[in-house]
């Protein structure tokens, strides 16, 4: 519903108050009081039915209600002499009794929720590359918050289930909420072939930055989990927060054998859209006609049967367990006890890896989060944001790192051999967006366009006769006046070394995280480390043919 007054517009679907066409900043449960008030204008409200309204029940004190019907007051203009839109009656409660202009209480586009309504907002588009990204804005609560959706997902659809239309609602009391459809689902742009990680991560920051996020807290949800969590060790300078909602870091966990793979295969070449599938996502609602109506519907626009099975098995390639450790923001872990989808060892897991991350294990077997019990899941991330986490160290950074050896024996000087194999190694690197760190090593913030780099760099200098030796590893690095050190930079130097002339070798961290980037992958073995620093598994890379 929309209430006009006095120049005041007061969207309760949308979580909006706007005066004269400004938005206006109002904390979630001051806004809370003023739509309770409007949409019992027409009687006195007790303080008791207040406090089971906006809190719940919980314990509250006198004082602080007092407080926020004078903060209600200040919002519209009001004050408690004048009383001309919140008048108190003492012994008998509050009542809004400001006139409401021709037109309030229009409905908006709306879907039916607990709380009576909520707004579908408008769905837009941001740029990344050449490709559209549809995104949506909604909720008004102080923190940012950036949902990673799941296997597939369709950001309008959302809305037409009550369940999903009031989880999300109730995110939006505490945040304002950005989500999106990644590429090749929903309604973003359809992509062939799907993308890496790489191209993901840049998706995510096109939609932050056309929203004006410069931080935001990243929720990945089920597979979005993974990117969520790749997107945090990269980019920790635009993330405040990392959520975690039934995720993964290796896809054994949600699937744990070639069989189970090939069982929803099957599933999606015979019935993709049917919704039959269901129970294997949420059982208490399995056998709910509504629900699987919805669900075939979601599964028809979240993706075709092609992109589907394609998106499967590009997360049956991902692993980010190495990573885990380099998380350096404040993480929440959320995983229910006997999810049907995934194990919860992969919550165990996630928690135990990343460095001082909360962990909530909640009973309930269903893998949706609005379904069941979605209130404690809905307390928890309220919680972790409510409590201002602190920010992360930024002195180290996951990055992926590329060491190059032209050739031996090169002379040296102006124009000579060297320069100009050096001159081709920098324009590779530039061309896929690399740093230049020194001679010898660049840095990447993706893995596959590191390898893609080492891939174009070898084809030009063979066809300069030369022989490059190319080595790549992710890890962590510390961030010294835009100088690079640490083990990262150690390995990758020790993997250079390493390599074969002529090729681009990789250590088992990159060929985990480089799935869909159009390569092909070739176990070379495991070699020792120099030093007595053990072995590593090393492969080699090379462009995909058609």
């Amino acid at each position: 519903m929309i209430f006009f007054f006095d120049g005041y517009e007061v969207n309760d679907s949308n979580f909006e108050i706007r005066h004269e066409g400004r938005l206006l900043d109002a904390q979630p449960q001051v806004f809370e009081l003023l739509v309770f008030l409007l949409h019992n204008r027409n009687r006195f409200v007790s303080r008791d039915e207040i406090f089971e309204a906006i809190w719940k029940n919980r314990v509250v004190s006198d004082t602080t209600l007092s407080g926020y019907i004078k903060a209600v007051r200040k919002l519209v203009g009001d004050d408690g002499k004048a009383q001309r839109v919140i008048r108190t009656v003492h012994g008998r409660g509050f009542q809004f009794v400001a006139e409401l202009d021709p037109g309030s209480c229009e409905s908006v586009q709306t879907v039916p929720d607990r709380a009576g309504a909520v707004n579908r907002p408008t769905t837009r588009y941001a740029k990344s590359g050449d490709v559209h990204v549809a995104y949506q804005v909604f909720g008004s609560g102080p923190a940012d918050l950036v949902l990673v959706p799941g296997f597939i997902s369709h950001v309008d659809n959302y809305w037409d289930n009550p369940q999903m239309a009031a989880w999300l609602q109730d995110i939006g009391k505490f945040a304002r909420v950005v989500m999106f459809d990644k590429r090749g689902t929903g309604l973003s742009d359809t992509v062939y072939p799907l993308p890496s990680f790489d191209v993901r991560m840049d998706d995510v920051r096109a939609v932050m930055d056309a929203v004006g996020l410069d931080k935001a807290c990243i929720m990945g949800i089920s597979e979005g989990g993974s990117l969520a969590t790749l997107f945090a060790a990269t980019h920790p300078e635009r993330c405040s927060g990392l959520v975690l909602y039934g995720a993964f870091s290796r896809f054994f966990y949600w699937y744990k054998t070639p069989g189970e793979l090939q069982g929803l295969f099957d599933y999606v070449e015979s019935a993709w859209g049917s919704g039959e599938s269901l129970p294997m996502f949420a059982p208490s609602v399995g056998q709910d006609e509504a629900a699987k109506r919805w669900w075939g519907q979601f599964e028809r626009l979240g993706a075709t049967p092609g992109a589907a099975i394609a998106l499967m098995k590009m997360n049956s390639e991902i692993d980010i367990t190495d990573i885990l450790p380099t998380i350096g923001i404040p993480t929440l872990v959320i995983h229910r006890n006997e999810d049907v989808l995934i194990d919860i060892e992969a919550g165990r897991l996630l928690a135990d890896r990343i460095p001082r991350a909360r962990y909530v294990e909640l009973p309930g077997r269903d893998h949706l989060p609005w379904v069941g019990d979605s209130d404690a899941i809905i307390g928890a991330i309220a919680d972790f944001i409510g409590d201002g986490p602190l920010p992360a160290a930024l002195d180290t950074i996951l990055t992926t790192l590329l060491s190059v050896h032209p050739g031996a024996g090169l002379p040296e000087g102006p124009d000579g051999p060297f320069d100009e194999a050096q001159s081709a190694v920098d324009r590779c690197i530039s061309h896929y967006r690399g740093r230049t760190v020194s001679a010898s090593l660049a840095a990447f913030d993706g893995p596959a366009r590191a390898v893609h780099c080492a891939c174009e760099i070898i084809d030009r200098l063979r066809a300069m006769a030369l022989n490059p030796h190319c080595g790549i590893h992710t890890g962590v690095v510390l961030i010294n006046d835009n100088a690079l050190s640490g083990e990262t930079v150690d390995r990758v130097e020790q993997i250079s070394r390493l390599a074969p002339g002529g090729q681009a070798i990789l250590s088992e961290t990159v060929k985990d995280l480089i799935a869909g980037a159009g390569l092909e992958i070739r176990a070379l073995g495991r070699f020792d480390l120099p030093a007595g620093n053990g072995g590593i598994n090393l492969f080699s890379a090379s462009r995909a043919t058609a």
